[in-house]
């Protein structure tokens, strides 16, 4: 006797569509929640995914070519830094174009536009010449309580909306006082989903603290698409944008900005500002070019061995990894016989830029040896490598960018780790595989000077 066996069919793509559908419109009717289906990558709309510019290409490239329209992007870094100051002047930028919203959580509507007014910053007029369509206008919302903020901005409905900050919102239904940790990462949970459905794209403020760990930027993290710190030195006139987390782009990328009366200013060429004065060389100075993400920035570096009038013989670093400069140390003192261990050494890079890739370990190399040595290197040469504990020089990576910026700046010659194939970048290279061949390559043969 014959079975009938029922052919079992498998959901094809309209199928799948219908299902995705109809549970989005069960959950928008407030019936149960439904899983939504799976689909392709190809049958997913990208619509969402065009990317608008802020107004300003430092942000832009730190962002990954632009902002992602229902990101959530968290803003760090240390109070008074210029974290308000760059969200303020990008919110008047896209507010020439976009619907854009400021909640001021820790100023009153009053200070913030005493703060725009001094930044140049002038909301466009009812009166406006632009049709009613086509207006885009700067709202302020000063407001801590969180539910509060979450009905304007469905009210409102911007594309672009700043937080400002994170540790001054409070959601009222815990009991917990604003800025804890309960707080923090409840209130940024809110913001997320309303931004991932309504595709509102939010900046959120967050102040770092002591450790940065409790109530901070590290606690929110793995909570937003991408995290952006602000660094600078409050003595200096420059600020870094740094990514360290992105889902739309690259990491590492690095914005460099330069503060001012009237706010931040863009630093379109940031070789210009941590290169020293190339024309006069002085002893114990080297070029390197450090790459910060995909941009390649020429950094001098500067070093100082002298006499020691302690017992045990000083180290000092600014912009670049301490323990890292101790280990070129041991290595100059081991293989090359220089006797560091009775002098004070310091190393300084030009505009306190943080260098701590393996990069520019020949770099710091050289500078102590010619400090040592009382020798000047050439200025128009730079000098890139990885010194291994044998006293080997290894190879970096992006050789070629770095070399291609260098040779835009005007250098003539550039001392690498021997074994790396590169195009024509019109510089002289000098290959070398250790760092006593480096150091000869880099200091002219010449007598000491007393």
């Amino acid at each position: 006797m014959e079975q009938t066996v029922t052919p079992t069919t498998t959901p094809t793509d309209g199928t799948r569509l219908v299902a995705a559908q109809q549970s989005k419109t069960r959950r928008s009717q407030g019936q149960d929640p439904v899983p939504n289906a799976a689909l392709t990558l190809a049958q997913i709309s990208d619509t969402n995914l065009q990317r608008f510019s802020s107004g300003y290409s430092e942000l832009d490239r730190v962002l990954g070519s632009g902002i992602v329209p229902g990101s959530l992007v968290l803003v760090g870094g240390d109070p008074g830094i210029g974290k308000s100051t760059l969200l303020l002047q990008m919110m008047n930028a896209l507010a020439h174009r976009y619907r854009v919203l400021y909640v001021c959580a820790e100023e009153s509507g009053h200070q913030v536009k005493l703060r725009a007014q001094r930044l140049e910053v002038e909301q466009l007029a009812a009166s406006s010449l632009e049709s009613i369509v086509d207006r885009a206008d700067l709202y302020l919302l000063p407001e801590t309580d969180l539910e509060a903020i979450v009905r304007e901005l469905d009210t409102l409905q911007p594309q672009v909306a700043v937080i400002d900050s994170i540790q001054a919102i409070y959601l009222p239904t815990l009991t917990s006082a604003p800025g804890s940790v309960s707080q923090v990462r409840e209130c940024t949970a809110a913001l997320m989903r309303m931004a991932k459905r309504d595709h509102i794209t939010l900046f959120i403020v967050g102040h770092v603290t002591k450790d940065g760990a409790i109530a901070g930027p590290k606690v929110l993290e793995h909570l937003v698409d991408t995290v952006l710190y602000f660094e600078g030195d409050r003595f200096a006139s420059h600020r870094l944008l740094r990514s360290v987390k992105n889902r739309f782009g690259a990491t590492h990328e690095v914005g460099v900005f330069e503060m001012s009366d009237r706010g931040l200013a863009e630093v379109l060429n940031p070789s210009a500002l941590f290169l020293g004065d190339r024309e006069e060389a002085t002893p114990g100075t080297a070029t390197i070019v450090a790459c910060e993400g995909t941009r390649p920035i020429v950094v001098e570096l500067q070093a100082l061995a002298a006499p020691t009038s302690y017992a045990s013989p000083r180290r000092s670093t600014t912009g670049v990894e301490y323990n890292r400069f101790l280990q070129i140390l041991a290595v100059l003192e081991k293989r090359l016989g220089i006797p560091l261990s009775k002098l004070d050494a310091y190393v300084s890079s030009s505009g306190g830029l943080n260098v701590s890739e393996p990069a520019a370990d020949l770099g710091v190399a050289i500078a102590v040896a010619a400090s040592f040595r009382d020798r000047m290197v050439d200025p128009l040469t730079v000098i890139l490598g990885e010194v291994g504990l044998g006293g080997q020089v290894r190879s970096v990576s992006q050789l070629e960018l770095r070399l291609k910026e260098a040779a835009k700046l005007g250098f003539k010659r550039a001392i690498i780790p021997k074994g790396q194939v590169l195009a024509e970048t019109g510089l002289e290279l000098i290959p070398v595989g250790r760092v006593a061949d480096a150091i000869v390559a880099a200091l002219p043969a010449q007598t000491r000077s007393s």
